[in-house]
């Protein structure tokens, strides 16, 4: 008697699954679809980087890398778009008789140029207030002008009060004077007034007026 019960109940289990795979056959239903590819340039055949890739009717979807590589689950008979800026949008149909589950595909994009309209900036908004900004305009000094003042005996007499000794400089004159000093080492140093070379220096500096009180 347990025996007949086992018999029918594995019947019934059987006729059960049976009946609900061909429910799901009658029903239609889709198979998931691992879709991979590459989207180019139809002139350059060149990947497109970050080209955004969407299930029609659907929130699902995904992105290119940078060289235009991309994947996405979708089912057989879905739709994709492809869209990416500065190119006309692209379309897909996967097919509902494929008989794998992982399938590859090469999506080409066109180029679009995109014209606007002419557009015109004006930073002022009358010409009144145009006119009256370029006549009070201060227009800076040309490079020559620049250098010219930088060069003013004044100017550069001014920067040698304020800016500091220059190490080298400072380190030949030192060295100057050290090996004056070691040249006349022993002796006595010779003395410029018995010098008619310096005397002749003296008398054309006094005829220049170099000697003269300055204001």
């Amino acid at each position: 008697m347990n025996y007949h019960r086992f018999f029918i109940a594995v019947l019934l289990s059987f006729f059960m699954v049976i009946g609900t795979t061909t429910a799901n056959a009658q029903g239609g239903e889709k198979q998931l679809v691992q879709l991979s590819g590459l989207v180019l340039t139809s002139d350059s055949l060149i990947g497109v980087p970050y080209t955004t890739v969407i299930v029609k009717g659907t929130g699902r979807g995904t992105v290119s890398n940078g060289q235009g590589f991309f994947s996405i689950v979708a089912e057989q008979g879905d739709e994709l778009i492809f869209t990416s800026v500065g190119f006309s949008y692209g379309q897909y149909k996967i097919s509902d008789t494929l008989d794998e589950q992982r399938y590859s595909i090469v999506q080409l994009l066109t180029p679009d140029t995109i014209f606007l309209p002419e557009t015109m900036v004006f930073p002022w908004p009358t010409k009144d207030q145009f006119r009256e900004a370029f006549l009070s305009l201060n227009i800076p000094a040309g490079d020559i002008e620049i250098a010219k003042r930088n060069l003013e005996k004044q100017r550069l007499m001014e920067l040698g009060e304020t800016l500091a000794y220059d190490p080298g400089e400072t380190a030949q004159l030192y060295l100057r004077s050290e090996a004056q000093k070691f040249y006349y080492a022993g002796q006595a140093p010779p003395m410029n007034i018995f010098n008619p070379i310096a005397w002749a220096k003296f008398v054309q500096a006094w005829k220049n007026g170099d000697f003269k009180k300055k204001k």
